[in-house]
């Protein structure tokens, strides 16, 4: 069996004293591992970086194993995020999130959204936004999106300031007023609102709205928390928020 896709590394670890088995995000194959012979040579470590938009060839005598993979250079991502912590940290939080799509699965309009953001990482007026919708995309294809059209309590789509931690739903002001404290906040940038452009307070406020559904709908079942790329991209932004 064989097929040839684009995709974007997620992870590499090393099998033997040469080989490298790669996990890659592709455009029609979902998540896919594969094992690169040389893959620890001097030669294809600049390639097989997390982040890095690639061309791969998996071959296999059966669909069930691991397979070969040979992986070309499309652009490198991953070395572009290296001058910029902030971005650097974006880009190894997603690749670690990545890791919860079902294996073989294709998810095509997550893969799209994933090119756009790395795409972006050389803006930061821009990519922090996108970020924090991708994690939006990723809870949506893994069967736990969020409702921020209408108001759960009123129907409405006006006012919308809270999300609801249990149901995943926004909330109008004048309907989550009584219940403030328990509820989320929801973005100014996530409610389909333009002007006034995106803070890093916003950024943090969409961080903690997608983290909660993140680790309680994903990772608390199964009694884990957070990757740590994860957390320190938010300890990141935390510490642009404080810079005087």
């Amino acid at each position: 069996m064989q097929w040839t896709d684009e995709g974007v590394i997620l992870s590499v670890r090393s099998h033997g004293e040469t080989a490298a088995v790669v996990e890659v995000l592709t455009r029609a194959h979902g998540r896919h591992l594969g094992l690169v012979h040389g893959g620890r040579s001097r030669r294809a470590r600049p390639v097989l970086q997390p982040g890095n938009h690639v061309d791969v060839t998996w071959k296999a005598r059966l669909s069930e194993h691991l397979g070969a993979v040979t992986v070309e250079a499309r652009r490198s991502y991953g070395a572009e995020a290296l001058e910029d912590a902030a971005a650097l940290g974006a880009l190894t939080a997603l690749a670690s999130l990545a890791h919860e799509l079902p294996e073989r699965d294709p998810h095509p309009a997550l893969f799209e959204v994933t090119l756009f953001v790395l795409g972006f990482l050389d803006d930061p007026t821009v990519w922090p936004a996108l970020y924090v919708r991708w994690e939006l995309a990723l809870l949506e294809e893994l069967g736990f999106g969020l409702d921020l059209g209408q108001c759960a309590a009123t129907g409405r789509n006006d006012d919308l300031i809270y999300v609801s931690p249990k149901s995943g739903r926004a909330v109008s002001a004048s309907a989550g007023e009584p219940y403030k404290e328990r509820l989320l906040a929801l973005p100014r940038f996530l409610r389909g609102q333009s002007g006034g452009g995106v803070t890093m307070a916003d950024i943090d406020a969409g961080l903690a709205l997608t983290g909660h559904f993140l680790e309680h709908r994903i990772y608390a079942p199964r009694g884990e928390t957070l990757p740590d790329p994860r957390r320190r991209l938010v300890a990141t932004v935390s510490r642009i928020i404080a810079r005087p």
